[in-house]
């Protein structure tokens, strides 16, 4: 049997070209003009003036490197949070972690679980790991547990949660997290995904803290993108047990926390005033624009983060993509969630006041008809 052809050319492993490239929510409008961005989970009180503060001084120092391991922004995680700070690792965004996880953890011949429109960073993770990804199907747009554990098989390895979710803005109750975690088996990483945590107020929640310190399996994500106002630098944090804190610090790069990152990342999470003001906003809108968008007769998805999924009809001059026009047109941004599987549906940030406002108006109009182009 003759040998085959050596490539012309260097060729990427199995797996890499099935990645469909993540494509961030838009920013802005053709032709410009003012927009209020509702696509990328921002937000709308900025950073803690601490951080700003504390990330102006860092950058009289742009010239040298940053500690490698993170350690003030660590040990001000952990004293947030009454944690070991060698328990934590910190990385550029959590999506850093959650694909160094997958790296550490998933690979050629493994497997690697989501639910069915989980965030899109688990699938590009699992391949760009060499894994396989397994999708669950969800029931009501929420992970449903018994789908996942259907489809652990000996080749799985990780699985991964958002809790709550995006882009639904479901959760799944703590009762229902330990209920999954007793189904695996212990040699399956179970990742919970809490970029949302801050954002909850059901008391039945928990973003998984408690089961990260008590299980040698289980690893809960966080960001600073979110709820603390520093998506443009980048910071992520993790809680796991040593030895998997121990794999990713032996594969993660020596200096993926910038210094600017980590000064800005210890001032904002000390920082509780402006955590709890940025919380207190979006639970006193987060029920305004739902209660909106249901009144002119569209569903919404019952959410718990600092978005809504709403759905619209599969109908010419009445859908999805129709609406997203619309409101771009009208200089708001909203997401479209296709790539979930999702067609029918635009996910919306709570925003500030104005843009609040600006979006049911100009939502209003469109259900109505008025100023819509009909086909």
């Amino acid at each position: 049997m003759s040998a085959a052809p050596t490539p012309a050319r260097p060729e990427p492993r199995p797996g890499v070209l099935r990645i469909d490239t993540y494509v961030p929510g838009k920013s802005g409008r053709p032709g410009g003009g003012k927009v209020h961005k509702l696509s990328s989970n921002e937000t709308p009180l900025g950073p803690s003036p601490a951080a700003l503060e504390a990330l102006h001084a860092a950058t009289a120092k742009l010239e040298t490197y940053p500690d490698g391991r993170a350690t003030a922004l660590r040990t001000a995680i952990a004293r947030r949070y009454g944690l070991d700070p060698e328990r934590i690792v910190c990385g550029a965004g959590s999506d850093e972690l959650l694909s160094l996880l997958a790296y550490a953890y998933c690979g050629p011949g493994a497997e690697g679980i989501y639910s069915e429109h989980g965030f899109l960073v688990y699938r590009i993770a699992i391949l760009a790991s060499g894994g396989a990804p397994v999708v669950a199907p969800e029931r009501d747009l929420t992970t449903d547990v018994d789908a996942i554990l259907a489809r652990v098989t000996p080749r799985t390895r990780i699985v991964y949660v958002t809790n709550p979710n995006n882009p639904t803005g479901t959760y799944l109750p703590f009762e229902e997290i330990r209920r999954l975690h007793a189904g695996l088996p212990a040699n399956v990483l179970l990742v919970i995904d809490g970029a949302y945590a801050e954002y909850v107020r059901a008391n039945d929640y928990s973003a998984g803290l408690e089961l990260a310190l008590e299980a040698e399996n289980v690893v809960m994500t966080r960001t600073f993108s979110k709820i603390h106002g520093l998506a443009a630098v980048r910071i992520g944090w993790m809680v796991a047990p040593a030895h998997v804190a121990d794999a990713v610090n032996r594969i993660r790069g020596p200096f993926n926390v910038s210094g600017p990152a980590i000064a800005a990342g210890s001032a904002a999470i000390a920082d509780e005033a402006h955590m709890a003001a940025a919380a207190a906003h979006n639970t006193a809108w987060l029920p305004k624009l739902t209660e909106g968008a249901r009144a002119l007769g569209l569903a919404v998805t019952p959410s718990v983060a600092n978005f809504l999924l709403i759905h619209f009809p599969d109908a010419p001059g009445r859908s999805a993509e129709d609406a997203d026009a619309f409101l771009t047109e009208r200089g708001l941004i909203t997401r479209r969630v296709t790539a979930y599987g999702l067609p029918n549906a635009l996910r919306v940030t709570v925003a500030g006041a104005e843009a609040n406002t600006a979006f049911l108006a100009a939502l209003t109009d469109f259900v109505r008809g008025e100023g819509r182009v009909h086909g």
